[in-house]
């Protein structure tokens, strides 16, 4: 079952590592990130998208099928998606997934009107699925769905002032399985 867009997306601590529950609360509740690939020549490809969470933790995302995301996971399965605080100062968590395409129709069109609700701050009525529908075809559309596997958090941190009398600090996260348990 796709989820809907949170109320309040997650705010990441600023004195602390992010738990892997608040990891995965952080991306259930955020909407836009940097989706990323390896390439066969070049460094990585990465372009931003809109995604959609699902109830059993995977996360969706709408793409043409002639575009560079859905021909290269047919040869690497492998993605990044580096999902975006949309508060400045901005955290960002990246998660690491396996990827597959998805050709039904149906998810299509759901993913589809669930990325619209997003772009736009609420659901799209049902009234507009033709529209989508029609949409979904011409384009050629496909859902590629992500299947987490681990995270890598950054916290958010920002120099208010330029004066030095105010701290930074910084601390070497890690990277953590997406189904961690939160420590005891």
């Amino acid at each position: 079952m796709l989820l809907p867009l949170a109320k309040e997306p997650f705010t990441a601590p600023t004195d602390r590592e992010m738990l892997p529950s608040e990891r995965r609360e952080f991306v259930r509740t955020h909407r836009t990130c940097i989706f990323g690939y390896r390439r066969k020549n070049d460094g990585p490809a990465m372009s931003v998208v809109y995604y959609i969470p699902t109830d059993d933790g995977e996360l969706l995302v709408s793409t043409m099928a002639g575009r560079g995301k859905a021909r290269v996971i047919a040869r690497d399965g492998k993605v990044s998606l580096c999902v975006l605080d949309e508060r400045w100062p901005f955290a960002y968590l990246q998660v690491y997934a396996d990827a597959v395409i998805e050709h039904d129709r149906d998810l299509v069109v759901d993913v589809m009107m669930a990325v619209a609700g997003r772009m736009s701050g609420e659901p799209l009525p049902d009234e507009g699925r033709p529209v989508v529908e029609a949409m979904a075809e011409k384009e050629d559309r496909v859902v590629v769905r992500c299947r987490p596997y681990a995270t890598f958090a950054q916290p958010p941190r920002h120099l208010y002032r330029n004066d030095q009398e105010e701290q930074i600090t910084h601390w070497v996260s890690g990277v953590v399985p997406w189904d961690a348990p939160d420590p005891a």
